[in-house]
């Protein structure tokens, strides 16, 4: 026993040296949607285990908005009582300044990970965040009860209206008046920007602002993705879903209550756990396509995605850098995608059959995270997260009834315009 005691601590011993320092204690943020939270705190733990250094792991809010001010608060403060910070795929440029740049501790790993994510992630010349696992919105559906009632899967948003209300009502008459259509994100929050960012490009509404700068929301094509949503609500879609999340929209889906729902890959691993009511009975397709039959619209998902950042407040950045890098690794990214169908960033593990056999969508469905729509936080920069909350707002007055859809894109295309006067965002 003491025998292993020494060479446990010999290990540490060694694996501190690296540093050339004593054992230090890092804080690290991570969401808590669906198994993050569990598994941040088991590979911090297993990093920890390595190296004789501690992490605790701080739970972060769930609503991004409300982490992203939480962060901003932190950050702005100049505080360093968190080292390590989860950020969205949208963030990068707004934080840029409170990071670090990640580039001299990385050893060109940088270089193994989808070149699209290490550019959003890189300001100026700044790596600020490292990709540690890729979103793109999904449609999940019931396979039992489209083969009951002999409904093949949609293609279009006009189909998937009529196969969710054939289904709920055949089902409310079987006896489950809890069961709805259609469920998704309609809560005004970041979410809804996802969502309502997918329906006006599957419309061909645009991108709310162009690359070039160019707000181009006030169209007649946004006017119609707007309106087939707020449509949904009430028939297919309950009026509760303008309060809904990630996790409010899964729980009704997966309890059962639900044909059809809208939401990242994470939903995957968790339907198809043994406890799940529905496990065994969940299909996954792209999201359906704007317009009837063969005339207009495409499919069209919002690309997602979270990465790992170090303050540049932190007092161990050199050792939170080492920790961010192992959670950001081969092994640690292939245990998440078969444990919780977290998305790698790392080409190669779309090639690794063991993620392919827990994951058989990811190849399935390489084309839909390939062309995933991004919503414009690059062109619009430090904007962007009052473009977003102009946007989801407007969105959801329309979905709530409060403002007609054209009136709705009139006003957002004004207060767009005066963020950014002659399509200048800088």
């Amino acid at each position: 026993m003491q025998a292993t005691l020494r060479a446990t601590a010999l290990a540490a011993t060694l694996c501190l040296s690296a540093f050339g320092a004593q054992a230090v204690t890092l804080k690290i943020s991570c969401g808590a949607v669906g198994l993050e939270f569990q598994l941040c705190k088991e590979e911090s733990d297993a990093w920890a285990r390595k190296t004789g250094h501690e992490v605790q792991v701080i739970n972060a809010p769930n609503d991004s908005n409300e982490r992203l001010a939480l962060y901003q608060q932190i950050l702005g403060s100049g505080s360093d009582k968190i080292d390590i910070y989860q950020i969205d795929v949208v963030w990068p440029g707004l934080l840029a300044s409170h990071l670090i740049d990640l580039k001299p501790y990385t050893k060109g790993a940088e270089k193994e990970h989808f070149p699209a994510i290490i550019a959003n992630n890189t300001v100026g010349d700044k790596l600020v965040a490292m990709p540690w696992f890729t979103d793109a919105g999904l449609l999940f559906y019931r396979k039992d009860l489209l083969e009951k009632y002999k409904v093949a899967p949609p293609t279009t948003w006009d189909a998937l209206a009529v196969a969710a209300k054939k289904i709920q009502d055949g089902e409310r008459a079987a006896g489950n008046p809890k069961m709805w259509g259609f469920v998704w994100q309609g809560r005004a929050y970041e979410g809804l920007s996802c969502n309502a960012t997918e329906w006006l490009a599957s419309f061909g509404g645009g991108a709310i602002v162009e690359s070039n700068g160019k707000v181009s929301v006030n169209n007649a094509n946004a006017i119609k993705a707007l309106q087939t949503a707020a449509s949904w609500v009430g028939t297919i879609t309950p009026k509760a879903v303008l309060n809904y999340a990630e996790e409010d929209s899964r729980g009704v889906f997966q309890s059962g209550n639900a044909v059809f729902l809208r939401n990242w890959p994470y939903v995957w691993a968790l339907a198809h756990k043994p406890d799940s009511q529905i496990a065994g009975k969940v299909g996954v397709m792209p999201l359906p396509a704007g317009g009837s039959g063969s005339t207009g619209g495409r499919s069209a998902a919002t690309l997602g995605g979270w990465q790992l950042s170090v303050s540049k407040y932190s007092k161990n950045q050199a050792v939170a850098a080492d920790l961010v890098n192992y959670l950001v690794s081969a092994a640690v990214q292939k245990d998440r995608a078969i444990k919780a169908s977290y998305n790698p960033t790392l080409p190669a593990l779309y090639k690794d059959a063991d993620v392919m056999k827990a994951n058989p969508f990811m190849a399935e469905l390489g084309s839909t995270f390939a062309a995933a729509v991004s919503r414009p936080s690059t062109v619009t920069a430090a904007q962007y997260n009052q473009v977003s909350n102009l946007f989801w707002n407007a969105a959801h007055d329309v979905l709530s009834g409060k403002t007609q859809a054209p009136q709705a894109v009139a006003d957002l295309d004004k207060q767009l315009n005066k963020l950014a006067p002659a399509d200048k965002w800088n």
